[in-house]
């Protein structure tokens, strides 16, 4: 079988630096970086974002490194550089064909790491020369050269499919008695990821309930008669529930754009901070990297601005919320008394907002975060926030695998997926809680282009 040297694009090492590692596999294979990849590398190990983070640790990785040999060659050198874990190249072309145009820059880049893949496949004859790219453009371009191409290998049968809510057929006689009941005792083929139940009886007879404790928590009317805005579906009303009910430490939401999923997470945790369970809740809302330099939060002036546009979705909620508390109380509703009811609201419920790399060395105490949009984070960003929470904070991980933007992420790697796929396990630390909204409650514009959009399976 011959050995693999894998040519990696930037954007692998941006992704996640434990690539490297599962790439090397013990030095079986061996690693290839490219010039240019060193020098997007060095451009971004700057920024104040998990790409930076990232950058930043690859110079350390390398730093760490042994040199064994500087290798020149007619037209290109090679520094051979290794520790326990990866034998790793780094080749430089003395001259490139592509010429760097700023208006084209990303294109140029890509086609200079094609150029060095070439000279790779020629150096290490013998060998299987693939270029490892996220970018289908680059990994296009490989392919005109005639090098083989490949992206990383996400085994999709590890993403499980869920039964967060379980149909269950029960016999009439036991729908008065269900109430705090052992699970175990009703359904003997209970799973842990079976969070919330559907019982039906023949006659017609429906009763829904979460699960904590392994205990049935029917879902009552009254449960959300102090909420100034109701669940309006099932799954809205199965999951402002698991919040109201302070059972669950984790709950991760995987819920369709316009579901409701940030509006039922800001109007629970203000019940439970009114209810003096906790004292603030910390919206926490991850950057995204974008290829149009226009929208990148890199290239707006100032922290304040930067983040602004990530914390609309907040603002929108909290200005559904005053209109509801002003026409409750039949103040006159305008802007201005609209802007003074979010900042009040702001006020009483110590609302925060965290951007993720202001979240190293913080400790959260007593708070409810909010983690949205969390399709668009990584694995080390999960970890890094969720590792500043102290016992007695609550995390609601609200996102959607329909709209990943993240150009480094898809929907096997992403923290989301991360999360859900956890919920199919018990974990001692902590007890979680998990399901998916998939209606849109937003109104007709959202049904419309759910109905003419959105693929549909024949």
């Amino acid at each position: 079988m011959k050995e693999k040297v894998y040519v990696i694009d930037t954007n692998i090492i941006l992704q996640n630096l434990q690539n490297l590692n599962r790439i090397s596999d013990n030095k079986t294979n061996h690693i290839v970086i490219p010039e240019t990849v060193l020098l997007e590398l060095e451009d971004k190990k700057k920024l104040s974002s998990e790409l930076g983070y990232y950058s930043r640790e690859f110079a350390r990785l390398l730093a760490k490194m042994k040199i064994k040999e500087v290798d020149y060659k007619l037209g290109f050198k090679v520094v051979k550089l290794y520790n326990d874990e990866i034998n790793l190249d780094i080749i430089s072309k003395d001259s490139y064909e592509t010429q760097i145009e700023q208006i084209h820059i990303s294109e140029s880049n890509d086609k200079r790491i094609i150029e060095v893949a070439s000279v790779a496949r020629d150096y290490y004859k013998g060998c299987q020369t693939i270029f490892l790219s996220l970018d289908v453009y680059a990994r296009t371009f490989a392919l005109f050269k005639g090098i083989k191409a490949e992206t990383l290998h996400d085994d999709k049968s590890t993403v499980p499919k869920f039964n967060f809510v379980k149909e269950y057929e029960l016999d009439s006689s036991m729908f008065n008695s269900l109430e705090n009941k052992d699970i175990k005792s009703i359904d003997l083929e209970y799973e842990y990821q079976n969070f919330a139940y559907s019982f039906q009886s023949n006659d017609g007879n429906v009763e829904y309930a979460i699960i904590h404790d392994q205990r049935v928590d029917v879902l009552k009317e009254n449960d959300f008669k102090a909420l100034n805005v109701k669940p309006v579906n099932l799954k809205q009303k199965l999951f402002t529930k698991a919040i109201l009910s302070n059972m669950y430490d984790l709950l991760v939401i995987d819920a369709k754009a316009g579901s409701g999923k940030t509006l039922m997470s800001i109007v629970s945790a203000m019940r439970l901070i009114d209810l003096g369970l906790y004292d603030k809740i910390v919206y926490v809302r991850n950057s995204v990297e974008s290829l149009d330099k226009g929208a990148d939060v890199g290239y707006l002036a100032g922290n304040d601005e930067k983040f602004r546009i990530y914390n609309m979705a907040l603002h929108d909620t909290l200005e559904f919320i005053a209109k509801k508390h002003l026409k409750k109380s039949e103040n006159r509703e305008n802007q201005e008394s609209i802007e003074s009811k979010i900042d009040e609201l702001k006020s009483r419920y110590c609302i925060e907002t965290l951007w993720p790399g202001e979240a190293r060395g913080r400790t959260l105490s007593s708070s409810i975060v909010i983690m949205d949009e969390w399709q668009n984070s990584s694995e080390k960003t999960t970890q890094l926030i969720l590792s500043r929470l102290d016992e007695s904070c609550m995390a609601i991980v609200i996102g959607s695998n329909r709209q990943i933007d993240n150009l480094y992420l898809n929907k096997y790697n992403n923290g989301l997926t991360t999360l859900l796929k956890q919920t199919n396990y018990e974990h001692p630390e902590l007890k979680m809680f998990a399901i998916e909204l998939e209606k849109a409650v937003r109104g007709k514009f959202a049904q419309f282009t759910e109905r003419i959009f959105e693929k549909r399976k024949d």
